[in-house]
């Protein structure tokens, strides 16, 4: 497997319309495994947009992009459904819990969409939810969980099918301090410990702090792309 998991060239997105608009412009931009990497910039900048293009929930207008050693410009929908689902994690603002079923059941619903045995499945996402430090919460629901726990969750549900990385859409957005320096940490620590890639897109000074790259889009181009924390 390639030591490069995103791998874009002259990646575009414009949205048709009477006054066409460029999301994207010509971004080149290569991601190696391991990183914890943040691509930051205000409001409209793009930034949505190209986590969207990365991964694989939006298509380019134009240029190239590899994830995982695979093309994904022109991959057939079910194909891009199937990849997303093995090789990508996704951790959004909203946390996108399923309501009706407690937190270890959650974190088993892509184990149980990729056909993995029940067994298998649960000791999976046991083992995560010790990781995020949620082990005591496993029966719990979206509803009897606060807001850091649910996003934590989240984490551990993005990489219960081990992806090859993980992007995170301003994830400390909807949460109090504590709650987010938590996230962060485990974040780091699962970066560390399991050499898991993580992408954000964010505003959060608290991410920029702790990332050890971070890419600034300004009208949809990259502007600056620098080492961050050590």
């Amino acid at each position: 497997m390639s030591e490069r998991v995103i791998e874009a060239g002259g990646l575009t997105k414009v949205y048709p319309g009477p006054v066409p608009v460029t999301a994207v412009s010509h971004v080149d931009l290569v991601v190696e495994r391991g990183e914890f990497a943040a691509v930051i910039g205000p409001s409209g900048s793009g930034k949505t947009t190209l986590l969207n293009l990365l991964g694989g929930l939006d298509s380019p207008t134009s240029g190239t992009l590899r994830v995982d050693g695979r093309d994904l410009v022109g991959l057939a929908p079910e194909r891009m459904i199937d990849f997303r689902l093995r090789h990508i994690g996704f951790v959004f603002q909203a946390y996108n819990l399923i309501p009706v079923l407690s937190a270890v059941e959650n974190v088993e619903f892509v184990m149980l969409l990729q056909g993995a045995p029940r067994q298998e499945r649960r000791e999976r996402a046991l083992e995560l939810l010790e990781a995020v430090g949620l082990a005591d919460r496993a029966d719990a629901r979206p509803a009897e969980m606060s807001g850091g726990q649910q996003q934590r969750v989240a984490v551990a549900r993005a990489l219960a099918s081990r992806p090859g990385f993980v992007l995170a859409d301003e994830p400390t957005a909807n949460l109090d301090s504590r709650s987010a320096f938590g996230l962060l940490d485990t974040m780091k620590k699962l970066n560390e410990d399991e050499k898991t890639t993580f992408l954000f897109s964010t505003h959060d000074p608290r991410v920029m702090e702790r990332a050890t790259r971070v890419v600034t889009l300004e009208d949809g181009r990259i502007v600056a792309d620098e080492p961050g924390a050590p």
